[in-house]
């Protein structure tokens, strides 16, 4: 079931991707469909276990693999950053653009 939210997720965000023309909303789609695939990655990364790998005699469960933790964290970073970079380009589209929308864009550039 789980899996099937994440999915659902991720193609919520590429749809977005594709099917919207405001620029703005395809970046947050695209933030959308990245953050299903952070989640996917994080729930097969914990199927092994669920505990932190700190050493105890007494306890006989499954750990975590703090590998994929350290993995997912630079991704989230990495996304960040190219998310802000995504926005200062539609932010220096703006300026020369009355509309963020992707057909009025290609409208004002197209060489006559």
């Amino acid at each position: 079931m789980l899996e099937a939210c994440i999915f659902f997720t991720i193609l919520c965000g590429f749809f977005g991707i594709i099917f919207k023309k405001n620029l703005v909303m395809k970046i947050i789609s695209m933030d959308i469909m990245s953050t299903g695939v952070i989640a996917y990655y994080v729930l097969i990364a914990s199927l092994d276990g669920l505990f932190t790998p700190i050493e105890d005699e007494t306890k006989n469960v499954a750990y975590s693999d703090p590998v994929p933790q350290a993995v997912i964290l630079t991704a989230i970073v990495i996304g960040f950053s190219i998310q802000a970079l995504m926005l200062v380009g539609v932010m220096k589209l703006a300026k020369n653009n009355p509309t963020l929308e992707t057909s009025a864009i290609e409208e004002n550039n197209t060489p006559s």
